[in-house]
């Protein structure tokens, strides 16, 4: 069961200050928790890092977005322009790859959550996934049913993992070219 769809921009600043209490707490005391938020967001489109958020291809395409009723939102995690909303399960993993030993590299952590999402598509709902050179879980050539985009810092990762769950979000897709594909 779903609950009402919230803003990214708000669930963007709880990352920012569970990572920051996080980061206090191992410093003080050298053990803090892991924590996963589970959601779904309003309509949204994100922008990597490495998008030139000033460029005026950028900005007109923002401006675009905004006009079929999505909000806009320049992020920090890897990755290129995607899309969350209604008919997604997003996670976001809050951990401290530090724990592992030696640490969880972010490339190691990347794979660990495809797998984790694959797993599940194929226990819980037998659906499977095939081989892919991009990041993602796809379910051919042309169908990706989830994404993965993250950040560290300090060995904290914020943002996460989008999964689809239902057809809705395929409308908001055909908008952009997500994820650079």
């Amino acid at each position: 069961h779903f609950s009402l769809p919230l803003p990214y921009t708000r669930t963007l600043a709880l990352q920012e200050q569970l990572h920051q209490i996080q980061l206090a707490q191992r410093r003080a005391s050298g053990t803090q928790r892991d924590i996963l938020l589970l959601l779904q967001h309003r309509p949204v489109y994100t922008a990597g890092r490495r998008q030139l958020l000033t460029s005026p291809e950028v900005q007109a395409e923002a401006n675009r977005l905004r006009g079929i009723g999505a909000d806009f939102v320049a992020t920090q995690r890897g990755g290129q322009t995607t899309y969350h909303g209604p008919g997604q399960i997003v996670g976001y993993p809050l951990l401290d790859l530090g724990r592992w030993s030696p640490p969880l590299g972010i490339r190691s952590y990347i794979c660990k959550m495809q797998h984790v999402l694959q797993a599940h598509l194929t226990e819980a709902h037998g659906i499977e996934h095939i081989p892919s050179d991009h990041t993602g879980v796809f379910l051919d050539a042309h169908t990706k049913v989830a994404s993965i985009g993250v950040q560290v810092r300090h060995r904290f990762t914020t943002h996460g993992f989008a999964m689809n769950v239902t057809r809705e979000p395929l409308a908001w897709f055909d908008q952009v070219v997500a994820c650079g594909l």
